[in-house]
């Protein structure tokens, strides 16, 4: 955390004390030393709820967007043709909600929103058939559930999706 600035700097954005800031960093041994910093603490948080919302949200301030990793490690079955024609599909699909949005020369917030998740939906489909590759396993994308075409629903904060 402290790598790419100063734990001065933490400290005094954070309004915290320096040592504060250093014991986040101290590893955690058992001995009570250290103070949960607050990384684990989300870490805490997503094992207590098992919400990926909260992930998502973090993500989004970054600038980003959380996509999960798929599972690899079942047999290779002959899955390669059904799975990029699914990319496909959910590319054309994309395509279309921004087709439809634009037709009258506006987007609307609702419009936004639904082609939002459906750009969510092709990056996840895309990333897990990208994984699928590298491993030279097609089974997880078999064997996962059809993406949804109903607009996925945002707020501002991580509490309020909790």
């Amino acid at each position: 955390m402290i790598q790419k600035t100063s734990a001065k700097q933490v400290a005094s954005d954070l309004n915290l004390s320096l040592s504060m800031i250093y014991k986040w960093a101290e590893p955690d041994e058992g001995d009570g030393s250290g103070a949960v910093n607050p990384l684990d603490r989300i870490e805490q948080l997503l094992r207590s709820t098992n919400d990926r919302r909260i992930v998502q949200w973090i993500c989004e301030r970054a600038g980003g967007f959380f996509i999960l990793n798929p599972e690899t490690n079942k047999p290779h079955p002959d899955f390669l043709i059904p799975a990029t024609n699914e990319i496909v599909q959910e590319f054309a699909d994309l395509l279309a909600v921004i087709a439809t949005a634009a037709g009258d020369n506006e987007i609307s917030p609702k419009e936004a929103k639904t082609i939002r998740a459906r750009w969510e939906e092709l990056k996840s489909v895309t990333e897990g058939f990208v994984a699928c590759c590298e491993r030279g396993n097609f089974g997880p994308l078999k064997d996962r559930p059809a993406p949804s075409t109903a607009a996925k629903t945002t707020t501002s904060s991580p509490a309020a999706r909790v």
